[in-house]
């Protein structure tokens, strides 16, 4: 499966800090439908994401019915990517 959309960068002030894009509900209802093939405890779903020139392996997180991406400091670093910076995501879910 390949979903791709945009999404504003926002950053999570937890004990771990960390950057996020938001799914949109759209594709969060077609990765929702391969999750039980997919998944992994507390229903996270294993990806290969993509922006601009830079791929890497990660996660998505459930958040309010729908799924967020984390982004790497090594991934924003590399491309330049700043809080509320707008982003497109390729993800690419082995199904």
């Amino acid at each position: 499966m390949e979903l791709e959309f945009t999404g504003e960068i926002w950053h999570w002030r937890g004990p771990a800090p960390f950057h996020f894009v938001t799914v949109p509900a759209d594709e969060s209802a077609e990765l929702a439908e391969a999750a039980a093939m997919v998944s992994y405890g507390w229903g996270m779903i294993p990806v290969r994401a993509r922006i601009g020139g830079t791929d890497w392996t990660t996660s998505l997180f459930p958040k309010d019915g729908g799924y967020v991406v984390p982004l790497k400091d090594v991934v924003r670093r590399g491309e330049d990517l700043h809080v509320g910076d707008v982003v497109t995501i390729t993800l690419f879910v082995e199904v």
